[in-house]
């Protein structure tokens, strides 16, 4: 159950009134440059009349950017003349994280995908959490949070959900990233360690509401190839949701191929600090037992290198981009499916 106390953060915009508005969620924040200011955490509210609402959020990593371009993109093209309902916007969920371009927050050292459901008397990044999911998320029919691989990690673009206990949910979901129509699509079931509950997917299933998320390329740069399915999957599940009409909907170049990623198993990581060697590239397929990767120590040039295998079989979806790494870095993660 969420804290009854109120969130700090106060918008400028109103999010019942029809038309375009753009703004700020304005979060109070007195630092000595500034005793009496406020971070920007930009926002748009596009309506049009009674109508499903679509939640999409990018930039909750600030290292990740085929999102936050497309929702400028969006921001910008989308006309409330043409939708039925609302979309609320916000591509740089994590403004201080987005504006020093790294994946936590300078001031808190806070990962906004990692503090759900938030504090409102938190921390910086908390207190964000605490907005999105306390006023932004009950207002949602469907979520959309899009990521990639940030700065230490290159993915195979792709859309994603964790998997619902509840079957009709799981079916309502599945139909989402059908229609978001990304060459490639997994479906976690949890249990990788890697913090689902404290994600915004996370608070969105507190809440009952459907959300999907995405992967969509990485290594701290954009790429043309996924910053394409991004656009072209959120304009569908606007016409998936009934917001924008079906004349709208962009279809993909292929079906969607669906895998799992179903636990620790499906992960590799370093076992020695070093400079890693990948014996693999995204997209290949392997077999459990396979050599992933080396890991080199040039400071002692005459120890053998380590070697780390794959427990599973699948697809390689995501690779880790440094060259250096450390014990417990993640290498690589596969799909199976």
């Amino acid at each position: 159950m969420l804290d009854p106390r109120r969130s700090r953060l106060v918008p400028d915009v109103d999010f019942e009134k029809d038309g375009k508005q753009t703004g700020f969620i304005r979060l109070f924040h007195s630092v000595h440059s500034s005793a009496y200011g406020f971070i920007p955490i930009p926002v748009v509210v596009i309506r049009n009349g009674a109508g499903p609402t679509a939640l999409f959020v990018s930039g909750n990593h600030g290292d990740e950017y085929e999102g936050q371009i497309a929702l400028c993109n969006l921001a910008r093209t989308l006309d409330p003349a043409q939708i039925t309902g609302r979309v609320i916007l916000l591509p740089m969920a994590n403004f201080p994280a987005g504006m020093a371009g790294r994946r936590t927050s300078p001031i808190d050292d806070g990962n906004l995908n990692r503090s759900f459901p938030g504090d409102p008397d938190g921390t910086v990044t908390q207190q964000i959490a605490y907005f999105i999911e306390s006023t932004l998320l009950p207002m949602a029919d469907l979520v959309c949070d899009l990521h990639s691989g940030g700065s230490s990690l290159m993915y195979v673009p792709c859309a994603l959900m964790k998997r619902p206990a509840n079957p009709k949910r799981f079916d309502k979901m599945k139909a989402m990233l059908e229609a978001f129509a990304s060459p490639l699509a997994y479906i976690t079931v949890g249990g990788s360690g890697t913090g689902e509950d404290h994600t915004l997917s996370g608070g969105a299933e507190r809440l009952g509401i459907p959300a999907l998320g995405t992967e969509l390329g990485g290594s701290g740069t954009l790429t043309p190839a996924g910053l394409k399915i991004a656009e072209r999957g959120l304009r569908n599940l606007l016409v998936h949701a009934g917001i924008l009409p079906p004349s709208e909907r962009i279809a993909g170049e292929a079906p969607t191929r669906f895998v799992n990623v179903s636990g620790p198993d499906h992960f590799v990581y370093a076992s020695e600090t070093g400079v890693f060697e990948p014996l693999v590239e995204l997209g290949d397929t392997v077999q459990a037992g396979q050599p992933a990767a080396r890991i080199f120590t040039p400071e002692t040039p005459w120890a053998p290198p380590a070697v780390v295998s794959f427990q599973h079989a699948g697809l390689v979806m995501c690779k880790r981009v440094p060259g250096r790494t450390v014990r417990g870095d993640c290498l690589f993660h596969l799909g199976s499916d």
